[in-house]
């Protein structure tokens, strides 16, 4: 097994939990975004701001593929959009691939994001309620291609630990 590939909307423990797996089955753990990051010499919202989404969302596939390529084994965060676009979803189920979605309710992103609203472009201008709403319209959206990870993980009401030993359990 080459590439673990954990997905899900933001908020619902991407980085967390790859960190946590990563020291339990000693593979590094490398988050999508700060690779487009180093690769492009921008933030996230710099690129947006300066090269608008579409661009963005080629740099992301560009750099999700040479990740995938890589020799190395290696755990992958992704982006809560990454696998609604440019077809990123059948690169979930390559050869040497194991894709996990971390599925968790509205109420659980809800409460984790609340806390960390001023880190999250897409949500920093928005009220509880309206929050709310968004987050459950683009779960609907993005929930066929989330389903294309070829095992879900609930994370509603457990530990990093919890989780983490959850996906090890599916390893083995």
């Amino acid at each position: 097994m080459k590439k673990i590939i954990l997905l899900g909307y933001m908020g619902c423990g991407k980085s967390t939990i790859a960190n946590k797996l990563s020291k339990i089955i000693q593979f590094p753990f490398v988050d999508l975004d700060e690779k487009i990051v180093e690769k492009m010499n921008l933030s996230i919202n710099a690129i947006f701001e300066k090269h608008g989404e579409i661009y963005f969302r080629k740099v992301e596939h560009e750099v999700f593929i040479e990740l995938l390529n890589a020799p190395e084994s290696c755990i992958i965060g992704l982006g809560g959009g990454t696998p609604c676009y440019a077809n990123n979803h059948e690169l979930l189920k390559g050869d040497n691939v194991v894709s996990i979605y971390l599925k968790a309710s509205i109420e659980t992103l809800l409460n984790r994001l609340a806390f960390n609203v001023s880190k999250r472009p897409l949500i920093a201008d928005k009220s509880p309620e309206d929050m709310k709403e968004f987050i459950a319209k683009h779960l609907f959206d993005r929930s066929f291609y989330y389903n294309q990870a070829q095992y879900k993980v609930v994370v509603d009401g457990k530990t990093i630990d919890q989780t983490a030993q959850d996906i090890v359990a599916l390893l083995a």
